[in-house]
């Protein structure tokens, strides 16, 4: 999948994640963006280990049920972002 691919994917698993997910996280678009890829990232490398046995590093295609595990994978990553910012 190319780099405008993976922007769109992350600015709409991002988005419906930090809509979803309760709390305010704050941040603008490109926070959003960034823990939408990373999430895009997390959910489909769980989504790999948990189809194939074995940790691949890749991303969810721009599909519903790729559009589903990244919002959920998105979802992930702003937990961890939440953590991390409340320790420092």
């Amino acid at each position: 999948m190319n780099i405008l691919a993976w922007t769109v994917l992350g600015l709409l698993s991002g988005a419906i994640a930090k809509s979803i997910y309760p709390g305010s996280q704050g941040g603008g678009i490109l926070s959003t963006i960034i823990l939408g890829i990373i999430g895009a990232f997390v959910g489909g490398s769980l989504y790999s280990l948990i189809s194939t046995g074995s940790i691949q590093l890749a991303a969810t295609s721009l599909s519903i049920p790729g559009l589903a595990i990244a919002v959920l994978g998105s979802m992930l990553a702003i937990y961890l972002w939440g953590l991390i910012v409340r320790n420092a």
